[in-house]
Order: C-alpha cells, then structure tokens, then sequence
C-alpha cells in the first residue's frame, strides 16, 4: 500500500515585547533562575492581569502579513491543565475567538511553489521551564518565562513531507524576523513547534490517527522527528497494529520519537473565559496603523531584486533570506552602482567567511561600506577577482578597507599592455617546446601560458588583457 502523510504545525513564537503578556516584569533572556516572576505571573491571591498593548499589535502585524482575518473582537481563555512548570495551574490563551483567523503561507520547494494554509494564530502566555541536566535526581523549575507573550500559528494540514514541513517552518520564522516581531533564536526558545503528524492511504481523504511531536526547537529535527514519525507509524501499520492518538518527544541523540502521554483534546483543558480579562477590542484605526509599519516583505523584495537589479532568482534569494543582509546588499549598491557585482561577491565569498564563523551580516568585521569599495575596486580593475579575494581576506581579518589593504600590499592590478606583453614574451621565450606543442594543435596549453604570465607578474596582470594579447602572441 502507499501511504500519504499529513503533517500540521504548530508554532509557537515569542513576541519581542520588554514586559511580559499580563504583567510588567521583564522578558530579557538569561537572567537568574525566578528573578523575573511577578505575584501576575504567578497568580498569588489579590492579583489582577492587565493585557500587555504591544503583543496585539505584533499579532496585528502578522496575520496582515500572511493576509488572514484580523478579528476586532477576540476571548482570553484559561487552559487548565497541571505541570509543575505552570504556576497557576492554568494557561492564559485563545481559544473560540483568536485575534487572527485564516491566512496563507506561500513556500518554494525545489522551484515549486505552494500555498500552506494558516488556520488561526492566537496569543498566548508561555510556561515556565523544567531543568533536568542541573539537578541529580531531581528537577528544577524556572519561572522566569512564564508569562512571556506568544503567537501560536496553527497551520492546516495540508504539509505531505518532511521538506515540505521544514520549508514552511523556514519561511515563517523568515517572515517573524522580517516584522520584527520575534528574534527568532531557537536555540533559546523562542520558535519552537509541535507537530502533528499521521499518515493514510493515498487517495483516501479521511485523516489518519496523529500524533503530536512537542517542542522542536530546530529545523535539522524537526526534518528528521517527522521523517521517523512516518516512518513508524507506516511499519505500525503494516504490521497490523494501530496508530495511538498520544503525545510524543523527540530524542535527537537516538534520532527517534518517543511516547510522552495520551494526547488530549480541547475538552480535556476545559477551556472557558477567563473572568479576569475582559474581551481584547480593536478597531480599524488601530489596523491601519499596524499596516502602516509593515515592512516590504520578503517575498515583495525578492521579486525587486530579480527586476531592478537583474539578479537570478537563486541570488535573490539568498540576499533577501534576512532583512539586515538586503539591507546590506542596497548600501554596497548604492554606493558601487555595480548589483550584479555585489551580489555575487555578497552571496558567495562573503557568505563564506559569515558561514565559516557562524555569525549574522550585523556581526561582519567588512561593514558594507568596505564591501562597496572592494566592489569598486574590482569593477574599475584596480584588482584582479583572485586578488580580491586576498583583499577581503585582509579586510575580514582588521587591516582597513579596500583601498588601504590594496596601497599597503601593492595589489593594484597591472593594466598597461606594455609591461603585460613584456611578460608575454618572457613566458613564450622560456617555453618554446611547449609554444611548437601549442602551434601544433594543443591548445589546452594556453592555460599553461596564462599561468606563466600571471605567475611573473605576482597574479597583478588584468587577465582579460592576458588573455587578448597572449592569443595574438601565439597566433603570430
């Protein structure tokens, strides 16, 4: 039998605001296990919530991002469920009545395009933290994030791979970081997921039996959680067993999913209004006035980059896959008027030395400042491409811009045609069984010429101009 998986997510990301959903303690991360728990946070008796403004507003900003139904009348409800990380017992979220209803996610995959569902995303406080590593024996609890705002995006299930799971995860902690709504770092939380996951006949259009794989917190395992969730439950299945509704973790050292407990639904939390907050209201002025902040978003930029700046797609992509690297292609742009220069010299060599240290653009020792002169340098052939290459190596490394790296180094590149055909001649004097080899119809050997003469003149000839005079040199 074939079998067609179907695959939901649910992400959960933590809204950039300095004060917490309902109170005023802070959200800076790293602080001192429960040093930033309020009585709010924690529910001691006498304490009242009061809706944090801004994470309405950041909510606002996405679903008009990703076109959904912004709703001017949403419910808080309470979640109630026991875990000893969540102080009150219960969690503040939506349920019946999000912010943000229906939207779609456009995703490329291998030069294929689909649109992905959103089903709502709604705010949310987050819990606290279980600590196991620190505690032999014994686990230890910190408070500090409970309370924290969040925006659970709740896709349809419309995913039918792994890929196709991560390339929609990609693209919607791309759109997050754009709005400026969340920094994105999973590696401290602050995107995260849980996905749903089942599997059915193809062509059959009821839904199989899903399991939830909770709190993934990078897009290597949430690929690999799921590829190994199908894959059970398709051998599950084949054997003659049942899939269980349930609740599963991800074990990235085994690189297997696990059974956590049974999965519960909606009537399980016994949701209702929470008595203490009043219904969240917004009007069309309050909209107008988040849409009026909503940066160019990425696919937008992309789409000018392909036809202002004749850029491939491919290209265009890698500058637009964060706002401060589009930003910082623009600003070598508009400084060196040479795009296509730029984004090739951006998107391969720069992008090395960026991936090579694991650091962001805004963390670059070459400022786009410096990048442009390099850019320039090349384009007026002041250097050769493989000299600049030395160039901004000496420019990662702290030695100043293009221009200092070049006068320090003697770089600049030798463009008269009297001292390149000098060298010329020197090369083909000292070779001549390799000249009558070429004569005689080898004519790969006019690598080995080209060699000689960038050798003799330290890789400083144009090589352009190499290339010219040499064939006319040869041919004579």
């Amino acid at each position: 039998m074939e079998w067609e998986p179907v695959i939901g997510l649910e992400v959960h990301t933590q809204l950039l605001t300095k004060s917490k959903a309902f109170s005023g303690a802070s959200t800076k991360y790293g602080a001192m296990p429960n040093t930033q728990a309020c009585a709010v946070d924690i529910a001691l008796p006498g304490v009242l919530p009061v809706f944090n403004r801004d994470a309405a507003r950041m909510a606002v900003k996405l679903g008009l991002a990703i076109g959904a139904q912004v709703n001017y009348r949403s419910v808080f409800a309470r979640k109630n469920y026991f875990y000893p990380d969540l102080p009150k017992g219960y969690q503040i979220s939506q349920y019946e009545l999000p912010v943000v209803g229906k939207g779609q996610v456009t995703i490329d995959l291998d030069g294929t395009e689909k649109i992905v569902g959103v089903t709502r995303a709604h705010l949310e406080e987050d819990a606290g933290k279980s600590l196991h590593e620190d505690f032999h024996g014994m686990t230890g609890i910190d408070l500090n994030r409970a309370g924290t705002p969040l925006l659970e995006i709740v896709s349809e299930p419309d995913l039918r791979s792994a890929k196709e799971a991560v390339a929609y995860l990609k693209k919607l902690h791309q759109l997050v970081v754009y709005l400026g709504i969340c920094d994105g770092n999973m590696q401290e939380g602050s995107f995260r997921c849980d996905a749903n996951v089942s599997v059915r006949p193809r062509g059959q259009a009821k839904l199989g039996t899903r399991a939830e794989i909770k709190n993934v917190n990078s897009f290597r395992f949430v690929e690999k959680a799921i590829e190994f969730e199908i894959e059970r439950q398709i051998e599950l299945l084949e054997s003659g067993g049942k899939v269980v509704q349930e609740t599963r973790l991800y074990d990235s050292d085994k690189d297997e999913t696990r059974s956590m407990r049974g999965k519960e639904e909606a009537m399980d939390y016994r949701y209702f209004p929470d008595p203490d907050l009043p219904p969240l209201i917004i009007d069309a002025e309050f909209v107008r006035a988040v849409e009026a902040t909503l940066p160019e978003l990425p696919d937008a930029k992309r789409t000018r980059f392909i036809k202002e700046y004749g850029l491939s797609p491919y290209d265009a992509g890698v500058l637009t896959a964060s706002r401060e690297m589009a930003e910082f292609y623009e600003h070598v742009v508009s400084t060196s008027g040479q795009p296509k220069l730029a984004a090739n010299w951006i998107s391969s060599e720069l992008s090395a030395f960026l991936n090579r240290e694991n650091k962001n653009v805004t963390e670059s020792p070459v400022t786009a400042a410096m990048m442009a002169s390099l850019v320039m340098r090349i384009a007026d052939n002041t250097i050769s491409g493989k000299i600049a290459k030395d160039v901004l190596e000496a420019m990662w490394v702290g030695e100043g811009d293009a221009d200092a790296v070049i006068a320090k180094k003697g770089l600049q590149q030798i463009t008269d045609a009297g001292a390149i055909e000098k060298a010329i001649d020197e090369a083909i004097a000292k070779n001549p069984k390799q000249l009558e080899q070429y004569r005689a119809g080898q004519e790969k050997l006019f690598g080995f010429f080209v060699g000689q003469v960038m050798k003799a003149t330290g890789g400083k000839a144009n090589p352009a101009q190499v290339n010219e005079l040499l064939k006319k040199k040869l041919s004579s």
